[in-house]
């Protein structure tokens, strides 16, 4: 078993064609609450995981978790991270795909938490969202909404020379398939308005 990965929640090791993901002790946080709190996340993100087989999203499958050990483990899905093959020739293309899924997530109340093209990978010409570990179920607009701004940032960080096109394209497919897009992208302008102001 290799380990591939260390975020700040979890590790996360690839044995043969899985993954385990394995949440990782706070030594700050007092023992009983970092149990609680790894527990909650577990378990939740188990849940997260669940649901997306359910309405068939593209995502890693869920073999099994523990709340004991803290531990999920997943499909692998092989193919580069969007992060390193997103450019000018295929931007477009993949940006509405982008914002095909997400507004699918939303639809179902699911906000990812992290969206960004690291957490996106190109298996055979479809992209597979993963690491829902900040994942949570939520109806609120304004949680969508922030959940696309996230989205805006790391495209803005990441991909600066496709950046604001990519963004735009993938709203315009977001527009397309959300049932709640209009309250959502009038959400985002404010959240939009109010990180500006932050910064000033």
């Amino acid at each position: 078993m290799d380990q591939i990965a260390q975020g700040a929640e979890a590790v996360l090791w690839l044995d043969k064609q899985r993954i385990l993901k394995e949440r990782v002790t706070k030594g700050y946080r007092y023992p009983e609450l970092d149990q609680k709190i790894r527990k909650f996340r577990t378990r939740r993100e188990a849940k997260i995981l669940q649901r997306l087989e359910e309405i068939d999203f593209p995502a890693p499958r869920l073999q099994e978790f523990s709340d004991q050990r803290m531990s999920l483990t997943l499909d692998f899905i092989s193919g580069p991270k969007l992060k390193d093959v997103l450019k000018q020739s295929n931007a477009k293309i993949l940006a509405k795909a982008m914002g095909e899924n997400i507004a699918k997530l939303h639809n179902h109340n699911i906000i990812h938490g992290d969206l960004t093209t690291s957490n996106m990978i190109l298996d055979k010409e479809k992209i597979n969202f993963i690491d829902f570990g900040l994942s949570q179920f939520s109806e609120k607009i304004e949680d969508k909404a922030v959940d696309l701004f996230l989205l805006d940032r790391a495209l803005a960080s990441a991909h600066g020379e496709i950046y604001p096109e990519v963004f735009e394209t993938a709203l315009e497919m977001y527009k397309k398939y959300n049932q709640d897009a209009g309250k959502v992208l009038e959400q985002l302008q404010k959240v939009k308005a109010r990180g500006r102001n932050k910064n000033k």
